[in-house]
């Protein structure tokens, strides 16, 4: 599986579309995914499918809220964490 920031950014893009029933497209990658839609259970979907897809243990990661901001914002944090 390619873990280029691009690569990371379509997973996300893609699954924050399902999760908010929208059409990929419409997920920008620098908006506030609250304002996308984004709800406290989806935050929670988006987190396990983060675990699953890239193997992060979330709470041992250091992920922090800011880095929850934009899909441009999480994609840059999970692949610096993949390489560290």
């Amino acid at each position: 599986m390619d873990r280029t920031p691009e690569d990371i950014k379509k997973q996300l893009t893609e699954q924050i579309a399902l999760v908010i029933s929208v059409e990929p497209k419409a997920v920008r990658p620098d908006a506030a995914l609250h304002d996308l839609g984004m709800d406290s259970m989806g935050f929670v979907e988006l987190l396990v499918f983060i675990e699953k897809r890239f193997g992060l243990k979330l709470m041992e990661s250091g992920l922090k809220k800011e880095d929850f901001q934009t899909v441009n914002a999480l994609a840059k944090r999970i692949h610096d964490e993949l390489r560290s």
